[in-house]
């Protein structure tokens, strides 16, 4: 099925650990300079740099037109959690946006379901967005496990989340097999079918209407040949993007060929 035209369109990318503070900052100035004739009320962009970065890059870019995010989060305001940022410094900086539970948090450093619910129960209470990311891994999708494993992330890491606090969640389908530099993109089909299926789980969580609210991106693997095809698909409201959106300029032709194809 086709995108729901007239959505707004949600658009972003998350550096890892690739820009530091100038860097982010050329970045960020040359994406607002590029973008700044966009209206934002039919896009949502976003971009989630490094720790390190985010002080300045608030500075060069305005919440108007970029929003900013931490990479990560603790689970509480404040405590003795060495080398953990909360959510409160991530407020204090200008972040808006916290991502949890993306693919390298939990397959590569440890982070569970019950790690990553903590956070976006922390995240909801000092009103940040959270950035919910979920996925199946290769294993799972051969063995059709890929709905289950997205059902179980999403009600595992939602628990305790009520439907007041689902009006700050975005949630971000990357699968572990489509991310990184060997990435296999998934097919537009695919992924809108996975799509599929976390819609109904957020429905049957929080009801129809409240369900339906909570922003869908896809990642993994984002390229401008498959993104147009991407956002067509009715329950895909966004893509988080990755190295295809590193360079502002390339980013900048995405961005406008995606809302030229939700707009069409």
């Amino acid at each position: 099925m086709t995108q729901v035209k007239g959505k707004k369109v949600y658009l972003g990318t998350n550096t890892k650990m690739y820009k530091g503070v100038a860097d982010t900052a050329s970045y960020l100035e040359e994406l607002c300079r590029l973008t700044g004739d966009l209206s934002r009320e039919a896009l949502e962009l976003f971009v989630i740099p490094a720790f390190t970065a985010l002080e300045s890059a608030r500075r060069c870019a305005p919440r108007e037109l970029v929003r900013l995010g931490g990479q990560n989060m603790g689970w509480a305001g404040e405590g003795p959690y060495t080398g953990e940022i909360s959510p409160k410094m991530l407020l204090e900086v200008g972040a808006d946006i916290a991502e949890l539970g993306h693919s390298e948090r939990r397959h590569v450093l440890g982070e569970t379901d019950e790690m990553v619910n903590r956070k976006v129960l922390c995240a909801a209470e000092y009103g940040l967005t959270a950035l919910l990311c979920i996925g199946e891994t290769a294993e799972e999708k051969a063995r059709g496990l890929a709905d289950e494993v997205l059902r179980t992330q999403l009600k595992a890491g939602l628990y305790g989340l009520d439907a007041g606090g689902a009006e700050r969640l975005w949630v971000a389908y990357e699968p572990v097999w489509a991310i990184g530099e060997h990435g296999v993109p998934a097919t537009r089909e695919y992924a809108g079918e996975r799509h599929d299926t976390i819609r109904r789980t957020l429905t049957e969580l929080y009801g129809e209407q409240a369900g339906q609210a909570v922003p869908l991106l896809y990642g993994g693997s984002v390229n401008p040949d498959n993104a147009v095809g991407l956002i067509r698909m009715e329950n895909i409201d966004g893509l988080f993007i990755g190295r295809s959106a590193w360079d502002a300029r390339k980013f900048n032709a995405i961005i406008r060929d995606v809302l030229a194809a939700a707009d069409g």
